[in-house]
């Protein structure tokens, strides 16, 4: 990672990697063009120029910078005090505290830990720029893709939500582009096929006896006619320019996976790192476009995911590592209802870190299980440091900055409960690893 320190609060991101060709995701700032640069901020507090090129390259991809001039393929080791001073710009100040303790805890020189972390205090968080690169262009333009009407599978996958499934295809009828099937693969019981009966949409129905969300993705990935699948959730809403808006990113960006959005209330405000134009460092399955050849490329969904969480995390990461551009697009939004009943809720956890029960795995073993693979045992662990604390709190409270602190204060009471959640999903992850992944081929 361009700036250290990043290791300690970003660890499992998926730009921590080098991707398979050696480059990171970063672009070598004396390569951005002029009017890029003109957009950030050329900070001359660092010490040293290469720090300061590094939080340039930072600040494009986190603003918004999708190009395609060279990367870094590696980095140079920064002073102390940059570091510290890097992430005081772009993080909360007891986000600092705690990379100081990280450091002091693993053996680090105290005194020049401490000398770093208090001659870094001239900047506070949010003294940094915030407005995304400007892509206004977009929206004049006209997507060849879109006026080629290629045809697009919407692939759904659901289990006992027809009260919800039916606002799903009645906003799908009323697209304004048209041509698309839908696959949808129902594991409900009892199964009603004649509830589809009523909709006016190209229909591929498969009836699913197993309870699998990723194995049902899969086959009806393989069922599919068409060159773009477009991903999508069975308790989601979208307004009638969604699937236009994916294929519009894709031609813009030339890219292969559009990443849309999602709020959970209506009228909601998108969070702001999701409001505009960049380069995901996620993959989200409710709401998401993807080139046909990305599978073909990388296999499908990883099964080992099965029950448990992160099996589109995973699959993102292997498009990221493998090269594909995936563009995050505020323009396809959806409104994901995120009911408590049906889904996935009925095969396991609501919540990667919360587990159900006393004595389940903290978090649940696929997480490890990802993290472990991609990132190796000490990024995992540096992780497990930051995630599970605050999972002590409700998954309502998952955003509310005092209810987290409060959870990573108890956690301190409830340690020898909390290691032992741990040990046992760390166990469990290390069975999914011996094994190997589950992940098949697309033909």
């Amino acid at each position: 990672m361009l700036f250290n320190f990043l290791k300690y609060l970003q660890p499992t991101n998926y730009f921590q990697l080098y991707r398979k060709n050696g480059t990171s995701i970063f672009p070598i700032v004396s390569n951005l063009p002029d009017q890029i640069l003109e957009q950030l901020n050329s900070d001359q507090n660092f010490i040293s120029k290469t720090a300061l090129e590094y939080d340039l390259s930072w600040q494009a991809v986190q603003l918004g910078y999708v190009g395609d001039v060279n990367n870094y393929t590696s980095f140079e080791k920064l002073p102390l005090l940059d570091e510290y001073y890097f992430i005081r710009k772009y993080f909360n100040k007891a986000w600092v505290v705690y990379v100081l303790m990280l450091r002091i805890i693993t053996f680090k020189n105290p005194i020049k830990e401490i000398s770093a972390f208090r001659n870094s205090k001239k900047v506070n968080q949010g003294e940094k720029v915030t407005l995304s690169i400007n892509h206004s262009d977009y929206f004049q333009f006209e997507s060849y893709l879109v006026k080629s009407n290629p045809f697009v599978s919407i692939i759904i996958p659901t289990l006992n939500r027809y009260e919800y499934l039916k606002d799903v295809l009645a906003d799908l009828v009323k697209q304004d582009y048209k041509n698309f099937e839908v696959i949808i693969v129902d594991q409900s019981k009892p199964f009603k096929p004649e509830f589809y009966k009523q909709f006016q949409l190209k229909i591929q129905l498969i009836q699913q006896e197993e309870r699998a969300l990723w194995l049902a993705r899969n086959e009806a990935i393989k069922l599919s006619n068409s060159e773009f699948i477009l991903l999508f959730d069975d308790d989601s809403r979208v307004e009638a320019d969604w699937i236009s808006n994916h294929l519009k990113c894709l031609d813009y960006f030339n890219s292969a996976i559009s990443s849309g959005t999602s709020i959970s209330t209506v009228g909601a405000k998108v969070p702001e790192n999701y409001s505009f134009f960049r380069i995901s460092n996620q993959l989200d399955t409710g709401n998401v476009l993807l080139k046909k050849e990305v599978f073909r490329k990388i296999g499908l969904f990883d099964r080992q995911f099965e029950k448990q969480r992160m099996g589109d995390g995973e699959f993102g990461l292997r498009a990221y590592l493998e090269g594909y551009k995936n563009i995050s697009n505020p323009t396809a939004q959806r409104l994901h209802l995120k009911v408590g009943s049906g889904g996935l809720r009925e095969m396991g956890s609501w919540d990667a870190f919360r587990p159900k029960n006393i004595l389940s795995p903290r978090p649940i073993p696929s997480v490890l299980y990802f993290f472990r693979k991609y990132y190796g045992n000490k990024c995992a662990r540096l992780s497990l440091i930051k995630t599970v604390p605050p999972s002590i709190i409700p998954y309502k409270y998952k955003k509310n900055k005092k209810m987290l602190l409060l959870g990573a204060v108890i956690s301190v009471f409830l340690f020898p409960l909390i290691l032992l959640q741990v040990f046992i999903s760390w166990r469990r992850a290390s069975v999914k690893l011996k094994e190997g992944d589950k992940i098949g081929k697309l033909e």
